[in-house]
């Protein structure tokens, strides 16, 4: 069958219309064209087929989301006609037609909204699912929440995780994890989930990394922050100091005389690596000035000598 040129064309129906109208208009049109009312006309057959497949796209939000947004062409580059079907559902639609539904989808297509019988299975070739038997469905995917720290973040890493298999054992495998990722995000091992049933593809082992908070440094973006302490003296009258990278290394930041408590001194490049681009973020150092709590007679009476001049 031909791609229709335009399914909201097809059912009649505005782009803008809701889901209770795009089901009305397939209903209306799909009671119309059905062939066990039109008995061996074709073009209404192959209207039937047109409607079928437009409502099986539009009355799915995702599926329908995409073809507003890459068009007929570039919709079906991605969808084929097996896609378009799958996950489709019938069955309320045809429940009160007096005839069959699903059955007459799935001899035009190869499968249907809920197939029973046969149908295409997962590699796009059509099997034989026996009288009552099931179709292959893809296994469910397994999701594993793995901790990392800050610094193999920043650094790339590579760890060996141990897995629940169905079956009960554990499998190990390693996972490598790229430099920038962001907390929360999944990296995807495919065809490491659960098991298809009836000869269909296992599914895929997700991995949500969990980045664990560092005690020294926090992160915005990619960019690091670092609270550090300074006297006040380094503060007043400015000094190089010493700070620690998450990359091991020791780093020196000078502070500007006049500094002040909790103002952002950035180290430009030193921050979290992009995930998706060139360069790194910056690292943020932010003084926190140290108030001494016991002082010595000589560094008391210095102070007092301070606090009379003004300071």
């Amino acid at each position: 069958m031909d791609a229709p040129k335009d399914y909201y064309k097809v059912l009649g129906v505005e782009r803008g219309a809701g889901a209770d109208e795009i089901k009305k208009a397939y209903r209306k049109l799909a009671l119309k064209y059905h062939p066990d009312k039109t008995k061996g006309d074709k073009a209404a057959e192959e209207k039937f087929k047109q409607v079928s497949e437009a409502y099986a796209v539009l009355s799915n939000p995702d599926k329908r989301k995409e073809y507003d947004t890459f068009g007929q062409s570039g919709f079906h580059r991605r969808y084929s006609q097996e896609d378009i079907f799958r996950q489709a559902d019938f069955t309320d639609i045809f429940r009160d037609f007096g005839f069959s539904g699903e059955d007459v989808l799935r001899r035009m297509f190869g499968f249907g909204g809920r197939p029973r019988g046969g149908g295409f299975d997962f590699t796009g070739q059509y099997r034989d699912f026996g009288q009552g038997g099931p179709p292959p469905q893809r296994g469910r995917d397994i999701l594993y929440e793995l901790p990392v720290s800050l610094a193999e973040v920043f650094a790339g890493s590579e760890k060996i995780i141990a897995f629940p298999r169905p079956d009960g054992n554990q499998e190990r495998i390693s996972v490598k994890i790229p430099a920038g990722i962001l907390d929360g995000k999944k990296l995807r091992i495919q065809a490491k989930g659960e098991p298809g049933a009836a000869g269909g593809p296992a599914g895929d082992l997700l991995i949500r990394v969990k980045i664990i908070s560092d005690g020294r440094f926090r992160r915005e973006g990619d960019d690091l922050y670092l609270d550090w302490p300074i006297s006040f003296s380094q503060a007043a009258l400015g000094a190089t100091v010493e700070v620690p990278s998450l990359s091991g290394k020791t780093l020196s930041l000078k502070v500007p005389p006049g500094t002040q408590s909790g103002q952002k001194l950035r180290l430009k490049g030193l921050g979290m690596p992009r995930l998706k681009s060139r360069g790194h973020g910056d690292l943020f150092v932010q003084p926190k000035v140290l108030v001494p709590k016991n002082l010595s007679n000589s560094q008391r009476k210095l102070l007092e000598a301070m606090a009379q001049e003004g300071l």
